[in-house]
């Protein structure tokens, strides 16, 4: 990667890669579905393809009711959801993830990660999971915990 020039970092990162930030960072001038299409048309999607990908994945994530608002006229957990639909709708080979849940009830929670997972498996990628909450870490297939700057290799979540 340090060999690569900025454009080529650019790029394999809008291609490659998934980001769900913990307080989702949507941008705040854009509805929900140009959201969730911006990465599509960043590698040169038509707007109606990027669309309809954007409300396939909104519809999975039970936001699709939400898809012409704006992140700020939505509330915390439907921008989450917003933001892990961003992430997931360019079948990124792999994906960031920082408290994906943190803003979601129980039952979304689920939801979110279940879709998560699905979407990682059925892709054959990766998922890089951030998190304090033990029945989200139960997902994983391993677990390193961080513990005062100390990293130790659990090995397989239970």
């Amino acid at each position: 990667m340090t060999t690569m020039t900025d454009r080529a970092r650019s790029a394999l990162r809008r291609s490659q890669f998934g980001f769900i930030f913990q307080f989702g960072q949507l941008v705040p001038e854009l509805t929900c579905r140009e959201n969730l299409a911006l990465p599509l048309r960043l590698t040169g999607a038509a707007r109606r393809t990027a669309n309809a990908r954007a409300d396939e994945w909104l519809d999975k994530l039970g936001v699709l009711d939400v898809a012409g608002q704006r992140p700020g006229e939505i509330s915390g957990g439907q921008s989450q959801r917003v933001a892990v639909g961003r992430a997931l709708v360019g079948a990124p080979q792999l994906i960031f993830a920082d408290e994906p849940t943190g803003a979601l009830d129980s039952p979304h929670g689920e939801q979110v990660m279940n879709l998560l997972v699905g979407a990682v498996r059925d892709a054959g990628a990766a998922l890089v999971l951030v998190t304090h909450e033990a029945r989200v870490a139960a997902y994983s297939h391993r677990e390193i915990l961080v513990r005062d700057g100390r990293t130790s290799d659990v090995g397989a979540a239970a």
